[in-house]
């Protein structure tokens, strides 16, 4: 239920409340002033009476001698003290009444009593409730929609504040809630939260401006030394031991190069150059690039046509396109790295077959290792963190990259495990738009690039 609604019903319950409980008050502080009154009434009419009776001897003001309908409690009054007795009892026309009696003479002698009849008092009494209970209804009709519209601006201010943490949370560090309704009014705690959440916005878009700086500062002076350490171990002396500094002296370069990218897309200075291309072709050039025996299958292929499993890198770079596979407008290179990343990760913290599937716009990635940590499905990918130990070595920015590059081209990439073990990484792109066309001289786009 919207917050607005609980509000408006939290205020409609609280006016029946008061409503209810000033009527029941008022009920009955009437209800006992009308009897204080008919009792009051009772005692002046019997004293008025019995003084008649005695100078007279005669009955005045309604008064009887022992009348049948007298209560118990009245027939026997102590001496000459006068008393009076509510009675409930409805007689034709006769409603609640009060009694009132004294004793004419001594002990035994008769007793004279009036009845004060409660009827038109509580008839008023019932008109009153009802006319209560009518204003209680004409108020709350009234009050209700004021309260509606009162917690429909407290609703839509606390949801833009909340919208504006959720860009905040998507990644627009310029989002802020600016003023919100009511703040030239005064201070109330929807603008204190709506400025708690800009200044959060503000020392957290400076955190990360600094940390993205110094990431692409660090990269770019690593560059030039890291390049020269590669063309030096070009001088040394063939051996296992030039194998293994050029080794290292390359994944330092890879390191290097990952930064660079990932400042690049934290960013927001890349953008795609879209072509239009056959989504398996790109992928089995991906695929070759690695240079890891990884299986690729194409569904919906005809018998004959369907590509092979590559059995090695090689393999994958021959892998043959029906006409019928399905094209995307997208930017190859990008794709290729994510594929390229998403095929690494698979090898290198899972366990083989390694399986690329292509199915219309998806490609799915899937390894039979542990599967991804619960920690990188709830949180995703973590930079400079690669999750379960039993997942391998490396330095965590694969998938960050691959993340990145899917924002980039517009295209979904989501993380899961298969109910039967292993990673699954599965990419969806955008279809293409009605109106994309093959480039002008009718030929595809080429997704052919000599290697590294």
């Amino acid at each position: 239920m919207p917050l607005r609604w609980k509000i408006a019903a939290l205020a409609a319950a609280t006016a029946c409340l008061v409503a209810l409980a000033v009527g029941v008050l008022v009920h009955v502080w009437t209800a006992m002033d009308i009897r204080d009154r008919a009792e009051m009434d009772a005692t002046n009419t019997v004293y008025s009476a019995m003084d008649v009776y005695r100078r007279t001897g005669t009955l005045a003001g309604g008064a009887e001698l022992d009348p049948a309908e007298l209560p118990t409690a009245l027939r026997h009054p102590a001496g000459a003290d006068r008393r009076v007795a509510y009675d409930g009892r409805v007689e034709g026309n006769l409603g609640p009444s009060v009694w009132g009696a004294q004793r004419v003479g001594g002990p035994g002698s008769a007793v004279l009593a009036v009845r004060i009849n409660m009827s038109p008092q509580l008839h008023d009494l019932r008109r009153l409730d009802a006319s209560m209970a009518v204003a209680s209804l004409v108020s709350l009709a009234a009050a209700l929609p004021l309260a509606v519209y009162g917690a429909a601006l407290v609703a839509r201010r606390l949801r833009r504040v909340a919208e504006t943490a959720a860009r905040i949370s998507g990644g627009d560090l310029d989002a802020r809630t600016g003023p919100v309704l009511g703040h030239a009014k005064g201070r109330d705690e929807v603008t204190d939260i709506a400025a708690t959440v800009d200044l959060m916005a503000d020392s957290l878009g400076r955190r990360l401006r600094i940390e993205r700086q110094f990431t692409a500062d660090v990269a770019h002076e690593l560059r030039t030394p890291v390049g020269g350490l590669l063309a030096a171990t070009g001088l040394l002396p063939p051996g296992e031991t030039e194998d293994l500094l050029r080794a290292r002296v390359r994944d330092l370069r890879g390191l290097v190069e990952d930064l660079l990218e990932i400042s690049r897309l934290d960013a927001g200075a890349e953008s795609p150059v879209r072509a239009r291309v056959p989504l398996a072709a790109v992928v089995a050039e991906a695929v070759a690039r690695t240079g890891l025996d990884t299986e690729i299958a194409v569904t919906g292929a005809p018998a004959g046509e369907q590509p092979e499993a590559a059995e090695h890198a090689e393999a994958a770079e021959h892998v043959e396109t029906p006409e019928h596979v399905e094209h995307v407008e997208t930017d190859p290179r990008r794709l290729e790295r994510i594929v390229g990343n998403l095929v690494v990760n698979a090898h290198r913290h899972g366990r083989t077959p390694v399986r690329v599937t292509v199915e219309g716009l998806t490609v799915v990635v899937r390894d039979h290792g542990p599967g991804f940590p619960a920690d990188l499905l709830l949180d995703g990918p973590r930079r400079f963190r690669t999750g379960a130990a039993e997942r391998g070595a490396g330095h965590g920015l694969g998938l960050t990259i691959a993340l990145g590059q899917a924002r980039v081209l517009g295209a979904e990439l989501r993380l899961d495990n298969a109910p039967d073990g292993g990673a699954v990484a599965t990419l969806r792109l955008p279809p293409p738009p009605t109106d994309a066309r093959l480039p002008r001289d009718g030929a595809e786009a080429d997704t052919r690039r000599p290697r590294p």
